[in-house]
């Protein structure tokens, strides 16, 4: 039973380890984007997943999907997404870019109602951390969805959180140096809109979509991946599967994602400078690309792209 409980606290705290990881592209001035996570909503390993090596060996674990952003001159940080890890990833994020405060966060920008990218949120109520006004930045049907369903609603009641409104491809001003932006992209919107995400800093700036149904989807709403791509430096976007027949006996051809293996085709025409900025993000816990021995990792760095790691930087 202990070994049981010490494996598990290994494979989802993994925090000092983290924290040795990642490729550190800030200076000890500018603002820079963090990785929290890279895993879809159900983290690595996923639930129910019996015989994955992450439950003996916390190596293979992952958090689910978050980014941050900090302003080390403001001491100022924002949260992208409050995933089910938030208790790991408040820690990991606090010993990396320490704050005052409880949870010591200026804001936290949400993407959508998904359980990988809002449930996070609980942990802020009077149950655990108590905070007091934490603002929460959504879209229209994401604050709606907020106020008026429970547990979320308390959370407002409380003022534990303090909803501020978002517009699509209208951007939030963070502070002198930062601002981000959020664009409404396809992909499943039962409760809400989803959102990815621009943050700008005074020298570069990173694209954030760590879901969205396809490419071909957004080209139909007159807008290019790869002119997205074109005008940032850093890209992060959604590898949740790498191709079909990943999942056994299913097809997944109608899954709600771009394979991997498709996005990688669509940008074989880009100069390698292009296909350098992106890092894929938002990994089912059944994509071979998350090892760094598979083929599929291999295929991927071969062809001019990269998998983001937890805790890498990139300097704004």
């Amino acid at each position: 039973m202990k070994m049981a409980i010490v494996l598990f606290l290994g494979c989802v705290i993994m925090i000092g380890v983290a924290l040795g990881l990642g490729a550190v592209e800030d200076t000890a001035v500018d603002p820079y984007v963090i990785v929290l996570g890279v895993a879809q909503d159900g983290g690595v390993p996923q639930a129910g997943t019996k015989q994955h090596p992450g439950w003996a060996d916390d190596s293979f674990c992952r958090h689910v999907a978050c980014i941050a952003v900090v302003d080390p001159a403001s001491s100022q940080r924002w949260l992208i997404d409050a995933t089910p890890d938030f208790p790991e990833q408040l820690q990991i994020f606090d010993m990396a870019a320490p704050a005052e405060g409880k949870p010591g966060l200026d804001g936290i920008f949400l993407t959508h109602a998904h359980i990988g990218h809002y449930t996070g949120l609980m942990f802020l109520g009077h149950e655990v951390m108590g905070a007091s006004g934490v603002p929460v930045y959504a879209m229209p049907r994401m604050l709606e969805f907020l106020e008026g369903n429970g547990p979320w609603d308390q959370l407002v009641r409380y003022k534990n959180i303090d909803l501020k409104p978002l517009a699509n491809r209208s951007p939030v001003q963070l502070n002198n140096r930062v601002r981000i932006e959020p664009f409404v992209v396809p992909h499943r919107q039962e409760y809400s809109e989803v959102v990815g995400y621009r943050i700008t800093g005074p020298n570069r700036s990173v694209l954030y979509i760590p879901d969205i149904d396809s490419w071909q989807e957004w080209d139909e709403m007159g807008f290019r991946i790869e002119d997205e791509v074109r005008a940032v430096d850093v890209a992060y976007l959604d590898a949740t599967f790498y191709d079909n027949g990943e999942i056994p006996g299913r097809d997944m051809s109608a899954f709600p994602h771009p394979f991997l293996a498709h996005t990688m085709k669509r940008f074989a025409p880009l100069p390698p400078e292009e296909r350098d900025k992106v890092r894929f993000i938002h990994f089912n816990h059944t994509n071979a690309a998350l090892r760094d021995d598979s083929d599929e990792r291999k295929t991927i760095e071969r062809n001019g792209f990269h998998v983001a790691q937890e805790t890498e930087r990139v300097g704004l």
